[in-house]
């Protein structure tokens, strides 16, 4: 997508979260100064408010969307066992994946690592919410909200836009962005968990 064009290694920072999927608890990151390329394009890519409606090409993208919704909602059915509730949170998980550039499946397995798909979960550090973004960012991107991570969409829409940041950042290399967006660039733990957890979420 061409809001991400920008994103390319300047000074970064170093994210979030999580190598467990019950306690949540952020990894040791810490906030760097941004370019300001990056720091526009990153609040430019979270400044649409927008409800999560799917559109679609043609007729076969929507069955194909509607097939991975079954599927999906199937597999989740025993952590979100509210059916409002858990199709809402996918059709948003696959949204906000879609609009950043990413596998929907790989966004899923990132939060089964990150809060085990709560969301209300604190890290110790005080990452939040399904995909546990640090409140910082609220203030580096975002209206300094720090409640808004709470709001499924909002975390989401973060917790992607920063994902996505970080894999341009490291030139497509999804392992070492997994690192940042843990803060444990480097180490093996983190990106093999949530690498692992991905196969649960493929059709």
């Amino acid at each position: 997508m061409k809001a991400w064009s920008a994103l390319r290694p300047a000074a970064a920072l170093a994210l979030l979260a999580l190598a467990c999927a019950t306690p949540a608890q952020a990894g040791n990151q810490k906030e760097e100064a941004l370019a300001d390329a990056v720091r526009l394009a990153l609040s430019n890519a979270i400044k649409d408010s927008r409800p999560p409606e799917p559109g679609f090409g043609n007729e076969s993208e929507r069955l194909r969307y509607q097939g991975w919704l079954a599927q999906m909602s199937g597999r989740l059915k025993r952590k979100l066992p509210d059916d409002q509730v858990r199709n809402e949170f996918l059709a948003t998980a696959w949204y906000e994946a879609r609009r950043a550039g990413l596998d929907p499946g790989l966004v899923l397995g990132l939060i089964q690592v990150e809060s085990a798909y709560r969301k209300y979960a604190v890290s110790m550090v005080g990452a939040r919410g399904y995909m546990q973004v640090m409140p910082f960012w609220t203030k580096v991107i975002g209206d300094s909200n720090r409640s808004a991570l709470f709001h499924m969409q909002t975390n989401l829409r973060y917790g992607c836009a920063i994902l996505r940041m970080y894999i341009d950042m490291e030139a497509g290399n999804l392992y070492l962005a997994l690192g940042r967006y843990n803060g444990s660039r480097g180490r093996p733990e983190y990106p093999n968990a949530v690498l692992s957890a991905w196969k649960n979420w493929k059709l």
